[in-house]
């Protein structure tokens, strides 16, 4: 452990220096956050990538957008966009691109980072009919391939009686997308995860799951239309939030959700997403949402002899289909949909009323839990909420209210006020019943959903002189009821701070320490129920990102990490990584790879990493134990139209003679994975 800690402050200081710029990481940093508090490794939503790479083809006319399209590039605070509103409107349409360091609160570092998606042009009122949208758009084909290379014990164990997986060990995606600049686009994903099966029972078309979407804007009161596939975002995530929202992170003031409420799906994922129709009208500065859904959903399925009905006691999100006991869960339950949401916006002022409903074809009733005593239950179950914003000079007001189908009620409150062009403050406060559900809610939140939670939120983001910024929150919260893994009401807090330095402009250092300290269940096998305890997690984390010219960049981390539950021994955890970055300018080829040592006493003292992967898919793997790991990513263009990414990974466990537990159970040390992706656009 110290030599590796002498080696990662060895190699920092001897990075040189140099003039140039390297592109941020704050989306990276942001969903290693969100992986680390959904404690899951990889995720299907590439929509978030899909929408930037559409807008760096299609940049959004800043002399012509909205509030709602400025919020939809997921980069601007709430005070950022109306402080640029209030300039154009002050200052007229921009015929600069430099004008942009006019506007109040943006910074050099917001602007390179909003600058790949947006333009300056003059409005311009072009009525497209349907056949040239149709026309001149472009063909987009993926394929991806991925498995491990070593089989895992599900795969060798069909014989023997006990449960397996019944498909082969490869994962498949194949996605077509036409679109037509930020207008129209419609398209199909099929996919499959490994182990499922392929062209045989229950998937006799082929892959596991089949998703189509069509989705279309237009420029008169119809705003936009969506068919098939599709999410909605309500609010602030209280009742219904299906997109990408990210939690507490680096980005301090990030804590208000944006979005449009309606937004196509061509995702591979299978839980997130409505199935149906919608559509979006607008008038003057009115504007509707209607939806409906009928969905699928694999859900466990018993037998109430009491009742003489069905019960569903869960509902799964994974998506899985692989054991002969995940496959008897496929499409077990039918979901029905309906909602909508209802507002008014002008410049300052905002308030819209939301609402949703789901009607299931099997009674919902959760596994006898004390934890579970207020989970949804039932055959129907409906949320409303009111939601709203205010901006008043230098000061940002937004927040929503709502109530569940048993009048159970949540709030969540935010101000973010700018204090100075260098000082930017937000305060957050939430109060959410213990009795209210929501069954597909996601809001600003320690619990993965919202419910059972009362905080308060303080952050703050300061640039003290130039090339320096700090971002820094405080978050004190409190479950009044049980919770899973917490047998008795409790609470917890989370500290951090980071600091990033970018001495010119192709260097860029971040240093961040975060302190938790929440409650757990301890079992001391005497008495019946659990003692709560609380435990103790800090971490302290440093990365330095350089680039040595045009075409070659590397970059290195190490983060170290403290576990302290109480009453209990110490654990510690540490990773350093080193990557290189190759992409030379005219070339057909391009390549990242990195080499990678972790040190951790257990799966407490676990740590995370975000990894480069092929186009479209992205992984935050977690590490534990004692090993190294190695990947080497590369693209090359075998044409003007088609591109072949290949990765291969490898993890190799220091003391293991056997990874993973059950059916992902490994024999020997490595773990080696591959994976493929073509893309080809016409």
């Amino acid at each position: 452990m110290k030599s590796a800690l002498f080696l990662s402050f060895f190699v920092m200081i001897l990075l040189p220096s140099a003039q140039g710029q390297e592109p941020s990481g704050i989306m990276e940093q942001q969903l290693e956050d969100l992986t680390e508090m959904m404690e899951d490794a990889e995720t299907t939503d590439d929509s978030w990538w899909q929408q930037a790479e559409a807008l760096a083809k299609n940049p959004l006319n800043l002399n012509v957008a909205g509030k709602q399209e400025l919020e939809g590039l997921m980069v601007l605070t709430s005070m950022q966009i109306a402080g640029f509103l209030s300039y154009r409107k002050l200052m007229g349409n921009l015929i600069s691109i430099y004008e942009l360091q006019a506007v109040p609160g943006w910074d050099i570092a917001t602007i390179e980072r909003i600058l790949p998606f947006v333009s300056i042009k003059t409005a311009v009122n072009i009525k497209e009919d349907i056949s040239h949208r149709l026309r001149n758009g472009e063909h987009h084909i993926i394929a991806r391939y991925s498995r491990l290379l070593k089989l895992p014990a599900g795969y060798l164990q069909r014989d023997s009686g006990r449960s397996y997986y019944t498909g082969d060990p490869s994962a498949a995606m194949l996605r077509y997308r036409y679109q037509y600049k930020n207008i129209l686009q419609y398209g199909i994903t099929a996919a499959k995860d490994a182990g499922e099966p392929f062209f045989r029972y229950p998937n006799r078309y082929g892959f596991d799951s089949y998703s189509f979407h069509y989705f279309s804007r237009h420029s008169g009161i119809i705003k936009t239309v969506a068919i098939g596939d599709y999410t909605i975002n309500l609010g602030q995530g209280l009742i219904h939030w299906q997109s990408l929202a990210f939690g507490k992170g680096s980005a301090a003031m990030n804590v208000k959700r944006q979005s449009d409420i309606l937004r196509p799906y061509n995702s591979a994922g299978y839980f997130y997403f409505n199935r149906g129709a919608a559509t979006t009208l607008r008038k003057g500065k009115w504007e509707t949402t209607l939806f409906t859904s009928v969905r699928k959903l694999d859900g466990n399925i018993i037998t109430d002899d009491t009742k003489e009905i069905e019960v569903a006691t869960s509902v799964k999100a994974s998506g899985y289909r692989r054991t002969p006991a995940e496959i008897e869960d496929k499409h077990s339950l039918r979901q029905f949909s309906y909602g909508g949401n209802i507002n008014y916006q002008s410049p300052a002022f905002k308030i819209g009323i939301n609402m949703i409903r789901h009607h299931f074809d099997k009674y919902l009733q959760k596994e006898n839990r004390l934890y579970n005593l207020y989970a949804i239950s039932g055959t129907n179950w409906s949320n409303y909420s009111a939601d709203y914003a205010y901006t008043f000079r230098n000061i940002h007001f937004s927040g929503e209210t709502a109530i569940d189908k048993n009048g159970s009620v949540a709030s969540i409150n935010s101000l973010i006020s700018s204090l100075h062009p260098n000082a930017d403050f937000v305060l957050l406060y939430r109060n959410i019943s213990g009795h209210y559900q929501a069954m597909y809610g996601n809001a600003f939140t320690v619990n993965a959903n919202p419910t059972n939670e009362q905080g308060v939120y303080a952050g703050l983001s300061l640039k003290p002189k130039e090339g320096f910024q700090v971002n820094a929150y405080m978050d004190v919260y409190r479950f009044a009821w049980l919770k899973y893994r917490v047998d008795a009401p409790a609470g917890g807090q989370d500290y951090f701070v980071q600091v990033n330095y970018k001495p010119d402009k192709i260097t860029e250092i971040y240093s961040r320490f975060r302190s938790r300290q929440n409650p757990v269940n301890k079992d001391n096998g005497t008495n019946a129920l659990n003692e709560v305890i609380t435990f103790s997690h800090r971490s302290w984390r440093t990365q330095v990102s350089h680039r040595i010219n045009g075409h070659l960049t590397i970059r290195h981390r190490f983060e170290i990490l403290w576990y302290h539950p109480e009453n209990a021994s110490k654990e510690k955890g540490f990773l350093a990584f080193f990557d290189l970055l190759y992409k030379p300018m005219g070339k057909p080829f391009s390549f990242n790879t990195r080499v990678q040592y972790f040190d951790s006493d257990s799966y407490s003292s676990r740590l995370y990493a975000y990894e480069n992967d092929v186009l479209y898919y992205y992984a935050v793997p977690v590490f534990y134990d004692k090993g190294s790991r190695y990947y080497l990513n590369m693209q090359y263009k075998l044409g003007r139209s088609v591109s072949l990414w290949v990765k291969f990974a490898q993890t190799v466990y220091n003391q293991k003679n056997v990874i993973g537990s059950g059916l992902d159970t490994i024999e020997g040390n490595r773990k080696p994975e591959f994976r493929m992706l073509v893309s080809a656009r016409l």
